[in-house]
């Protein structure tokens, strides 16, 4: 019976293999087909400076917006029940299954300078696409949902209990949330704001469409790559890598974060 039971492990360890290696092998080609002088190469190309500096511009200002307006959005839906509370956080989790080009699209229809808002935002015939701005309202549009939800799932987890007491003790609404519930909700909170934030940082098709791709105001990170590729295969190959290795820190942490948040006190020590 062992040997039975043992052989059925191998076949379905063997069947999953197949995916592990499917995913593994473009991104070991990634690195396995670039010397270090390439790597060198490319990334003194000229749009990697530029983009760089951009991609960290836009995704720290998108990530700053994502945290301040959505933590209190994540207490409120956690608190609250019904149906309408139900239909918002289903609205917030949209931006995560439709695709990138529709965000975009979607984008340019509502702040375009034709778009829905466009006689309230652009009186003077101003308009916000293909401007940096834009880069920031396209990250924050993709990414909000990530932290949102984790933010959403974290405050869940705190014990009613502790909020209750708190109230007890004559706390204000305000008071429990920023001294009961942050601190509780801290570490799940801090791996929303990573993810968030790595979306923003790869973000590429709802940018392209309502930020367009400027060198040096709207060209980010993945979209140099995707200009790079036309022309210098060891630029585009070298921001890949460096989008690969932010991303693996970036799993690393918020594996970490999920860990610790899920140890008992003292387990630590």
């Amino acid at each position: 019976m062992s040997v039975r039971l043992r052989a059925e492990r191998v076949a379905l360890a063997s069947v999953g293999a197949v995916l592990v290696a499917f995913l593994a092998v473009p991104v070991l080609a990634l690195f396995a087909t670039a010397t270090a002088a390439d790597v060198e190469q490319g990334l003194r190309h000229p749009l990697v400076g530029p983009a760089l500096r951009l991609s960290l511009l836009t995704t720290l200002a998108s990530l700053v917006l994502v945290v301040v307006l959505g933590t209190p959005l994540a207490w409120t839906l956690s608190r609250a029940r019904g149906r309408l509370a139900r239909a918002v956080e289903t609205a917030v989790q949209l931006p995560i299954v439709i695709p990138p080009a529709v965000a975009g699209v979607a984008m340019l229809l509502a702040f375009g300078r034709r778009g829905l808002l466009a006689g309230w935002l652009y009186p003077e015939g101003w308009s916000v696409t293909f401007t940096t701005a834009a880069v920031v309202m396209a990250e924050v549009f993709v990414s909000a949902p990530f932290f949102v939800q984790a933010a959403i799932s974290a405050f869940r987890r705190i014990d009613a209990r502790l909020l209750v007491v708190a109230r007890t003790f004559g706390a204000s609404p305000l008071r429990v949330f920023f001294r009961v519930a942050l601190p509780l909700a801290a570490p799940g909170l801090v791996a929303g704001a990573a993810m968030s934030w790595a979306r923003s940082l790869g973000e590429f098709g709802a940018t392209l469409m309502f930020a367009g791709n400027l060198e040096g105001r709207t060209q980010t990170l993945p979209l140099a790559i995707y200009t790079a590729l036309e022309s210098d295969l060891r630029a585009a190959q070298a921001l890949s890598m460096v989008l690969v290795v932010v991303a693996f820190a970036l799993l690393l942490f918020v594996r970490a974060v999920a860990r610790r948040s899920t140890e008992p006190p003292g387990a630590a020590s």
